[in-house]
């Protein structure tokens, strides 16, 4: 019987394994050429430790790899023999070989997981871009809501749209936005990834095409991965500058998307926002190709400097939601334990939404979407929000002066708001980074993440969630695990050991 679970086709791992640092994969410490096998070997257990070729995937044969490389059969052979001998591949005569990971080995994330709370002790974890709750209005939004809980205890408790209150609460808030809405243009989810699957599963179908920011938020590329969607990627413009409103007219005329996933406010991974201008355009765009256009709001309330002035929300050039629909969640801006996300748009699409919900998840709990309620109703969000927004702001401050002290080479332009910092490796692989901090105590996801098909790897994020003694500590470890990559160690357990020492 075979052990593998999936394939992965020699076009695609040739291609994947093309998309990492020449200049990385060929070097030792001594400066020296690796031979061609063990370079490939190398390239092949990055690719499974950062979840870009899954655990129990079945490789190409020897053969149609040489071929799709353009290397011999022999060297193809001998990286996998190099693989097997150090648990990365395992193999039975009859059902090929397919990817493992060695005992004591983290298994990789396809996306991004919070660190068990028992780790956090020894490891500083820069994966997951969420703070702690704030408190006290964390406390007196749950008593508000346990207050308030009586009133429903004695009906069934499934509100698919969810609770009329809050979806009052939350209408009201984008009509003082300037955007009129109704009630009936909201639908209340289990956070903004709820939101998304939602509108993913009602919207598109498998083997439609999303276009989606370059880079974007790897767990909703996932998301999209899982649904079956075909990823168009469009890339940003460099340094923070927004959307490049000429490739998307493109992609949207050329590939004609179903659907587009954007995050127009403080973008998440690189913090960008979009300007009004570019936001007009966009949804132009989109109305005219006949494209979805989901505008994911999760960081919108999350502007830590004054500048620049704060653009009008994108649903303002499309208030009746006809073309674009807008995610917004809690969990970003109070607390991703708060696991209430919204979706806005057309009273018919929310309704069928709501519809096609029945067979999903039903409603999202009553408690917390009391919860929120009564933090908007009662002004304890926006004083919440001022904190979270005060905390971000230190933390980012600390940890842009730490990474110019010890990582002077790194590149990276300081975002206004949002919660990450996008950063260039000085031409370092942000994979092997990664998987070096592991190692020394500092978890940092790589660029490759947030792109699609293996873009991105001389990048990582940082988020703001570290400040003080810690974000300084963090940089001392990013820039051990730089040295390590930079001096070709990353592969030797034992030099990695030597320097922590």
């Amino acid at each position: 019987m075979a052990q593998w679970t999936s394939a992965v086709g020699a076009p695609q791992l040739a291609r994947l394994l093309r998309s990492q640092d020449p200049r990385d994969a060929e070097l030792t410490a001594a400066g020296r050429r690796l031979p061609a096998y063990r370079s490939l070997a190398d390239g092949v257990r990055l690719l499974v430790l950062e979840g870009r070729v899954p655990v129990a995937a079945r490789l190409p044969a020897e053969r149609e790899l040489a071929g799709a490389l353009g290397v011999s059969r022999t060297t193809v052979a001998a990286a996998y023999e190099a693989l097997r001998a150090e648990g990365f591949l395992e193999s039975r005569r009859g059902s090929g070989s397919w990817t493992a990971v060695p005992a004591g080995n983290p298994l990789p994330t396809r996306g991004l997981e919070p660190l068990p709370p028992e780790a956090g002790g020894s490891v500083i974890d820069l994966g997951c871009a969420a703070l702690p709750a704030p408190e006290p209005w964390l406390t007196r939004a749950v008593q508000g809501a346990m207050a308030d809980l009586p009133l429903y205890a004695h009906t069934h408790g499934d509100y698919p749209a969810g609770l009329p209150v809050l979806r009052r609460a939350l209408a009201d808030r984008y009509t003082a936005r300037g955007i009129p809405t109704m009630p009936e243009q909201i639908m209340v989810t289990t956070g903004a990834m709820g939101a998304v699957a939602a509108i993913c599963k009602l919207c598109t179908g498998p083997g439609e095409r999303v276009a989606v920011d370059s880079p974007s938020y790897t767990n909703i590329l996932q998301l999209m991965r899982d649904a079956g969607a075909r990823l168009v990627p469009v890339a940003l413009t460099e340094r923070l500058g927004g959307w490049d409103i000429p490739a998307w007219r493109q992609v949207m005329r050329d590939a004609a998307p179903r659907m587009a996933y954007v995050v127009a406010d403080f973008h998440n991974p690189t913090g960008t926002l979009a300007t009004e201008d570019q936001r007009r355009r966009m949804v132009d765009a989109a109305r005219a190709a006949g494209t979805l256009l989901v505008v994911d709001e999760t960081m919108t309330e999350l502007r830590l400097d004054d500048d620049p002035e704060p653009p009008r929300p994108v649903c303002a050039f499309d208030p009746a939601g006809s073309s674009v629909i807008t995610v917004g969640s809690a969990s970003k801006a109070f607390w991703a334990g708060m696991r209430i996300g919204w979706v806005r748009a057309a009273p018919d699409l929310i309704r069928s939404l709501v519809a096609a919900r029945a067979y999903s998840d039903l409603g999202s709990p009553v408690l917390e979407q009391l919860a929120i309620a009564s933090l908007l109703d009662s002004g304890g969000w926006e004083e919440a929000v001022a904190i979270r927004r005060d905390e971000a702001r230190r933390n980012r401050d600390a940890i842009v002066g730490a990474l110019r002290r010890a990582l002077p080479d790194w590149e990276f332009t300081v975002p206004h708001g949002g919660l990450t910092l996008w950063v260039r490796t000085g031409g370092l692989s942000g994979s092997r980074i990664a998987e070096a901090g592991e190692r020394l105590g500092v978890r940092v996801p790589s660029g490759p993440r947030f792109g699609v098909d293996g873009a991105f790897e001389g990048y990582v994020r940082l988020p703001f969630t570290v400040g003080g003694a810690v974000a300084e500590e963090a940089a001392d470890r990013l820039a051990n695990a730089a040295r390590l990559v930079a001096g070709g160690h990353t592969t030797g357990v034992e030099s990695v050991r030597t320097l922590v020492a």
